[in-house]
């Protein structure tokens, strides 16, 4: 297991760009991505527990930590990441579209 994700509730249609989704997703210990992410919807994420980095390099070095009981807000269209976690981590992720 590397990302492990349970959806709590909704569902996030991106094809025709409507729902919501709320999820958990869990970082295994020391699992890293090695690109940035971008989607069209906005994504709320707070960090539950353990720890994550955001903005490593392909080798998973380098950029800013951030502890528990962080909160990020991200546009649509906003490159974030790539993410490490050392230990692993717990992230609760709300995800929806503008209302049309």
């Amino acid at each position: 297991m590397a990302f492990e994700q349970k959806i709590l509730s909704g569902s996030l249609d991106e094809t025709n760009k409507r729902g919501t989704r709320t999820r958990l997703l869990r970082f295994a210990p020391g699992v890293f991505a090695t690109e940035p992410f971008v989607h069209e919807y906005w994504e709320e994420v707070y960090l539950v527990s353990g720890d994550l980095t955001v903005g490593n390099d392909v080798n998973g070095n380098g950029s800013n930590s951030f502890p528990p009981n962080t909160y990020a807000c991200r546009p649509p269209g906003a490159y974030h990441g790539p993410f490490r976690s050392n230990g692993g981590c717990m992230l609760l992720e709300i995800h929806y579209f503008d209302p049309v």
